[in-house]
């Protein structure tokens, strides 16, 4: 060999190991900086370099050229016959394409990885396929299958000793089991492998895919307790990371904790961060993010920002949010929030949870455009899906949509007793935007049963919370409710507020959804109105109204 050429391989090869040394202390920049040297002295040492090149460069959120560089790899490794290498240069080219929304482009790797590490089940490189292949079963809805590939990981990961492989295995296995109904026994396999994060053992990688796994899983649960636990771990493990994928998931999920602990302003600045980090990196995720920021935006009042943030997510991942729905609730839009909600309903088959974040919202706008029987089957759905589940969420979740319910249907008796248990649950759940919702419909029913005193107790506590939240509509809306007035002829305020849509020129079925009653509600309310006013029609009864100053305005 020429003096010269002595000289290049030995520079290579200290580029090389700087690279590699660089990438163990987790310096993306100085990593992705020391591969910039040309060509390596042979073709697997200029594989590795463009696999360290492709590591380094995913960290940094360089996408495309970290999928170029992981491609060029792969062809090299293969051409080798190094297959284990080739095989999990594969498995990595699946996910990245899976965060770029490319699943037919990610499918034909992962079969690709399949045909280099089939037959050569003893390594940690087949561990991390078959675990891909167990994600896909799972998302197809395919339990049993996903369970069982999952649960052999995790004992190859222990036969290994591969950390990572177990790590990632074990939170496979918790999201599979909480698809089952086994909320609990998941939510443990989960945090099993959260141990390992937070006592530094796991890979960035590991550490990122278990931390936003757990994360996702009590959004789905409504387990704000749980995730406020890892929130602050969570954050500092994204400061280090600060350019990544993984930290600007971490945010996404962090905001919701935020939102939950009614911290709304710190909740759009982290979501609005990782909108940002996330921007061109990955769309279906960064949409995520979009869609986090609408709903801080709507319990703020903010429905204009809302729907921009939700159009943001629908342009980003190129279908529509069922956010949307609620929104339009707020907007007095209920044919298009019915339509919206029905909808994402529909498409939503299989996942008992995601169905169980869309059926309150079903309940609501179902109550509010008076159509009860389908309310009533939300409901049924919901307290299955709480039953199945056993967590505290669900049951407080279901017992708020039972209390609407009943509301509606004008039994004051059990709406009191739905509404009173929701309190309680989400008391227990310390989440002070529930609490106050819970509080006002506790008043409306209080006052429908002729507790004065006990609606009036409610509407002030829920107007103190949703004041200090921030959330101007709520708080309107029960400041409104807080202050009796002196009603003529024995009239209730319930009464009034009947009177008044009735000299609005509305009919039965447009105070049904403004009221959230039955039309056969309605109907024995005004029957009592005429009575008490000594009116035998509507007109009459809007006279009176206008004569007492109970049209329009605020009683």
């Amino acid at each position: 060999m020429s003096t010269a050429g002595s000289q290049r391989e030995g520079t290579s090869g200290d580029a090389l190991d700087a690279a590699r040394d660089a990438l163990a202390r987790h310096d993306w920049l100085a990593a992705y900086e020391a591969t910039e040297w040309s060509a390596a002295a042979d073709l697997l040492s200029e594989a590795t370099r463009l696999d360290i090149r492709a590591e380094a460069a995913w960290w940094l959120g360089r996408m495309d050229e970290c999928i170029a560089s992981r491609e060029a790899a792969y062809a090299i490794f293969d051409e080798c016959g190094a297959n284990r290498s080739a095989g999990q240069c594969a498995v990595w080219l699946y996910e990245h394409y899976a965060f770029k929304a490319q699943p037919s482009i990610g499918g034909a790797w992962l079969r690709r990885a399949r045909h280099r590490l089939d037959g050569d089940v003893d390594c940690a490189e087949y561990g991390s396929l078959v675990l891909r292949e167990a994600e896909l079963a799972h998302g197809a809805g395919d339990l049993e299958v996903a369970a069982e590939q999952a649960q052999a990981m995790v004992e190859l990961g222990r036969r290994l000793r591969a950390i990572d492989l177990e790590a990632e295995a074990l939170q496979t296995v918790g999201r599979v089991l909480m698809d089952q109904g086994r909320a609990n026994e998941g939510l443990a396999y989960l945090d099993e492998a959260m141990l390992f994060a937070v006592e530094g053992r796991l890979g960035p990688y590991a550490t990122g895919k278990v931390y936003c796994s757990l994360m996702s899983a009590c959004e789905e649960l409504g387990d704000s307790r749980r995730a406020a636990e890892w929130t602050d771990a969570t954050a500092r493990w994204s400061e280090h990371h600060p350019f990544a994928v993984f930290p600007g998931l971490c945010r996404v999920h962090r905001a919701w904790t935020l939102q939950c602990r009614g911290d709304w302003a710190e909740a759009e600045q982290e979501v609005t961060r990782a909108c940002a980090e996330l921007a061109g990196v990955s769309r279906a995720h960064a949409a995520a993010g979009f869609v986090e920021m609408s709903e801080v935006r709507r319990r703020v009042g903010d429905l204009d920002g809302a729907e921009a943030a939700l159009r943001e997510a629908e342009v980003l991942s190129g279908r529509p949010k069922s956010g949307l729905a609620l929104v339009r609730l707020a907007q007095g839009r209920l044919d298009a929030a019915t339509a919206i909600i029905v909808r994402a309903l529909d498409e939503e088959t299989w996942n008992r949870l995601a169905r169980a974040k869309l059926l309150p919202a079903r309940v609501q706008i179902a109550v509010a455009s008076g159509d009860l029987a389908s309310a009533r089957v939300a409901v049924t759905e919901l307290e299955t899906i709480a039953s199945a589940f056993d967590v505290p969420a669900l049951w407080a979740v279901s017992a708020s949509a039972r209390g609407r319910l009943l509301l509606a249907e004008g039994d004051a008796g059990a709406a009191c007793v739905a509404l009173r248990e929701a309190f309680d649950r989400w008391q227990e759940l310390d989440v002070p935007y529930e609490i106050a919702t819970a509080r006002l419909l506790l008043g409306q029913a209080c006052r429908l049963a002729g507790d004065e005193d006990g609606a009036i107790g409610s509407f002030m506590a829920a107007t103190a919370i949703f004041e200090r939240l921030g959330a101007a509509l709520d708080t309107r809306a029960a400041r409104d409710l807080c202050t009796p007035a002196a009603l003529p002829a024995g009239l209730t305020r319930r009464e009034v507020e009947v009177l008044r849509i009735v000299a609005a020129g509305q009919s039965n079925k447009d105070i049904a959804a403004t009221l959230f009653l039955s039309e056969k509600t309605v109907s024995r309310h005004l029957s009592n109105i005429f009575t008490k006013i000594g009116v035998s029609s509507r007109s009459a009864a809007t006279a009176f109204a206008f004569e007492h100053g109970l049209a329009g305005g605020t009683t």
